[in-house]
């Protein structure tokens, strides 16, 4: 399958115009259930008390809030290149009491020094890069070698009955919701194209080996293919 890389500046316009509303949307289009593999991705991690963390497209910090509720005196950064959406994570992480630095930073062009991480992490923003060779190159090059990069993502699913289900779900229902809430039906109706058009499973998973930046790659799929875990152990 060929994706299609969006235009970056494009991506940035999308998610300022959502940032105010983007945490109920998200919540009322998954049922919560996005917060969940969130938490399943720090799991899958093997994150632990200590370890250094990014999370690129950070959007408003859940995902950096989860690891650093693990990692604890651990560093955190939380990386994302719409401001709009940062302005609600710093605020986010405050009023838990946890010490997180949220920061701009574009995914394909990281300022962060080489092997710096135990863990680099992106959720929901893998597809959204202008450039996915870019954006695995420097996510390993920032991740120390045996750690872990880990990604969170929607995708295409090869069984054709849930291929079709959540397609429907996605092309009819979540435009709505989204819509309804931020009163920028087109912004869900963008994400819910490049979510339609993205590899997906072991698809993807291919796309990881194929950089060769992986000492090896693993798929875990969550709720029949509505989203995925992907974890590249860094050579």
């Amino acid at each position: 399958m060929k994706h299609t890389e969006p235009k970056p500046e494009k991506v940035q316009n999308l998610f300022g115009s959502i940032a105010k509303t983007y945490d109920t949307a998200n919540d009322a289009m998954t049922f919560g259930m996005a917060r969940l593999w969130r938490r399943k991705l720090v799991k899958v991690s093997g994150a632990k008390q200590g370890d250094s963390i990014l999370d690129c497209a950070t959007g408003t910090g859940d995902l950096a809030i989860d690891f650093k509720k693990v990692v604890k005196e651990g560093a955190v950064i939380g990386s994302d290149f719409s401001p709009e959406m940062l302005s609600f994570a710093g605020p986010k992480a405050k009023k838990q009491n946890l010490d997180i630095l949220f920061e701009i930073a574009d995914a394909t062009q990281l300022k962060y020094s080489s092997q710096q991480f135990d863990i680099t992490s992106i959720a929901y923003g893998i597809r959204n890069v202008g450039s996915l060779e870019k954006a695995f190159s420097e996510l390993a090059r920032v991740t120390k070698p045996g750690g872990k990069v880990m990604i969170l993502e929607t995708g295409t699913q090869k069984n054709p009955i849930v291929r079709t289900l959540i397609s429907l779900y996605f092309t009819k229902i979540v435009p709505i919701i989204g819509g309804l809430i931020s009163k920028e039906k087109w912004a869900y109706d963008y994400l819910n194209d490049t979510s339609r058009n993205f590899p997906g499973g072991e698809d993807f998973a291919q796309l990881l080996r194929e950089t060769q930046l992986f000492s090896e790659v693993k798929c875990k799929t969550l709720m029949l293919g509505a989203s995925y875990i992907y974890t590249g152990v860094v050579k």
